[in-house]
């Protein structure tokens, strides 16, 4: 096979964006920054959530669930997605689902999602999270710039600011929302910081008591989680004033609501929520909003613990019957990830070597010849496993390239005779969805150490 075209001869990627991309592929994460760098296939998947972030620019709703085995690619989706309505003027907020953080309950854990999702609230310019500050005083200096720039005074300032307002309070649970961005604007002109403190602790939902809320800022609710949803489209809609065109609510490990709330009613309370998001979302009753969960086949298909024990969610996630013999339709709610094919894993791991060799050529470590002989490894140890979970042969190759550009005089050739590569799987603790770190996992990259002093 031949390199790819696109592979220019200068050194052309820095060195904090290589490092970007290859620290987290190595230790089985998807990059958050250079994520283009290394995208490969997932060409109509990208497309369908590509059109479902159009669609919330356009004032409208999405929602859409991805599912994949572990390791499948379904985090690395997600962060592209991100990229994507990053670049197109959304909002986003990203979080994943634990059992401390989930979509209903009644003792603060709907609460905690919220309070995590809009921690890491990013916009372009902040891609990092923690941007629900700026996005609150782009509002502010733009609603500022476009009345003095027309000649209005400071007491127009405040009338629209107070239009904007009440046009929040036509949402459900807007009347507080509405209050507390007005005590921020107040606090904003004068300068009070503890109150305007306040007002963001209020928006990232981190009151757990109304008396708390009342006593420091004047209102008579907080975010809880009863309004956990609600006061998610009030967001959106907020965002939308502040001149962004919508927000987009990312939501991975979403197999943590079938398989680790072991109380079944408890487990059915997250899958309504779930429903009213799908339905809001197909209906058109939620604007500027979008919704994008990730998890395991069995969250969905698990007839005794996952979406489809609920017949409701069954037949609105069911496939269609006419999608078989090679024929694909992506205009679902559910994407299913296909495993990669032997063409996409040969360029991908072409592209982490360019990444590697920061865009040079001529710094290349193995030549194409070693990819195939690490892809023909991996299918020989992993069989099936192989297409299905290429997370653990990404971090091999690089395993194999950081020894070989740590240890001149040793032979691609020999490494690759020598060390298995062995297939993911989860963890025993914490969240599904990471790769264990003992021997039985380690592969090329877990023993580096052990072959650095050869």
């Amino acid at each position: 096979m031949k390199g790819s075209n696109d592979m220019s001869s200068k050194q052309n990627i820095p060195q904090r964006e290589r490092d970007g991309v290859i620290q987290p592929l190595q230790a089985g994460l998807p990059p958050c920054e250079g994520i283009h760098h290394v995208q490969v296939g997932r060409k109509w998947e990208l497309e369908a959530l590509v059109k479902d972030i159009g669609r919330v620019k356009e004032g409208g709703a999405a929602c859409r669930l991805v599912a994949g085995p572990f390791g499948s690619g379904k985090s690395f989706l997600l962060h592209l997605t991100k990229t994507l309505a990053l670049k197109e003027g959304l909002v986003v907020v990203q979080a994943d689902i634990t059992t401390s953080r989930r979509l209903f309950s009644s003792k603060g854990e709907a609460r905690a999602l919220y309070s995590e999702l809009v921690k890491n609230a990013a916009i372009k310019s902040k891609p990092g999270g923690g941007a629900l500050q700026t996005v609150i005083e782009k509002w502010i200096s733009q609603i500022h710039h476009e009345v003095r720039t027309g000649g209005g005074s400071e007491d127009e300032v405040k009338l629209r600011i107070q239009q904007d307002l009440k046009s929040l309070q036509e949402h459900a649970g807007g009347y507080s929302f509405a209050q507390v961005l007005g005590k921020y604007y107040e606090s904003y002109m004068t300068g009070n910081e503890p109150q305007m403190a306040a007002a963001l602790r209020w928006l990232r939902a981190e009151y757990s008591t109304k008396t708390e809320a009342k006593k420091e800022l004047g209102v008579n609710q907080i975010i809880s989680d009863e309004n956990f949803y609600e006061s998610l489209k009030l967001l959106a809609a907020f965002c939308v004033k502040a001149g962004y065109k919508g927000l987009f609510v990312i939501l991975d490990e979403m197999v943590v609501l079938s398989h680790r709330i072991a109380n079944g009613a408890m487990r059915q309370a997250n899958f309504d929520v779930l429903l009213t998001i799908l339905n809001d979302c197909l209906q058109g009753n939620a604007k500027n909003l979008g919704f994008l969960f990730a998890g395991t086949d069995d969250f969905i298909q698990d007839t005794r613990r996952g979406l489809y024990s609920y017949e409701a969610l069954r037949s609105r996630l069911a496939p269609n019957t006419f999608a078989s013999e090679g024929l694909v339709d992506f205009s679902g709610p559910v994407i299913w990830l296909k495993p990669l094919c032997p063409e996409d894993l040969f360029v991908l791991l072409q592209r982490i070597r360019h990444v590697h060799a920061y865009g040079d050529l001529g710094k290349y470590l193995v030549p194409d010849e070693a990819i195939a002989a690490v892809l023909h490894k991996a299918s020989q140890t992993l069989g099936a496993e192989f297409f299905k979970t290429p997370r653990e042969v990404v971090r091999s190759f690089i395993g194999l390239l950081n020894l070989l550009e740590q240890n001149p005089g040793k032979q691609w050739q020999d490494l690759v005779a020598q060390i298995p590569i062995l297939a993911s799987a989860p963890t025993d603790q914490g969240d599904p969805g990471t790769t264990t770190g003992g021997t039985a996992n380690r592969g090329l990259a877990g023993a580096a150490n052990d072959l650095t002093t050869l």
